[in-house]
């Protein structure tokens, strides 16, 4: 968790001498931040075209207990919302997860490995270069690893974020 807060730390001295400007920034296309939720860890987004962009995150898994890393590719079809200081955009997209579930010391720890159906919405900021967002994500992985983990099973991932924009 210390790492976190590196993050959120080094991200808002990079983030300050613009939000104190209040001014129309040109944003980056590469964004790093953090993500709370399922998974709790960092966020990356790289911006491919105007609506299109690929997404990925790595960190701890609360609900499954373990580290997950996950992948997705989003279309930006919707824009709910336009103001002089943001936007609001909704995305979707189909994406890939692998998780490594930790049993603890009495159980056997397994893998699985998956595909995700995102969907989410983003506020994004046009005065400073971040963004901050909401998701769930649909998942249906396949239990290796473990004689009673074996087979398909159908999870849900949900997190908010924000990222700053290079």
């Amino acid at each position: 968790m210390r790492w976190l807060s590196v993050v959120s730390v080094v991200a808002l001295a990079v983030a300050a001498p613009r939000l104190a400007a209040a001014e129309a920034v040109e944003k980056g296309a590469f964004g790093v931040g953090i993500i709370l939720g399922e998974p709790t860890g960092v966020a990356a987004k790289l911006y491919l075209g105007d609506a299109t962009a690929v997404q990925a995150a790595a960190g701890l898994a609360f609900a499954g207990g373990g580290l997950q890393v996950h992948a997705d590719y989003l279309w930006h079809p919707w824009l709910l919302e336009e103001r002089d200081s943001f936007s609001l955009p909704a995305y979707v997209g189909p994406g890939a997860r692998f998780i490594y579930y930790d049993q603890g010391r009495d159980g056997q720890d397994f893998v699985a490995t998956g595909v995700r159906a995102v969907a989410g919405f983003l506020f994004d900021f046009k005065e400073v270069p971040l963004d901050a967002f909401v998701e769930v994500a649909g998942v249906l992985e396949y239990q290796f690893g473990s004689e009673a983990a074996d087979g398909f099973e159908v999870t849900l991932n949900a997190g908010a974020g924000v990222r700053y924009y290079f």
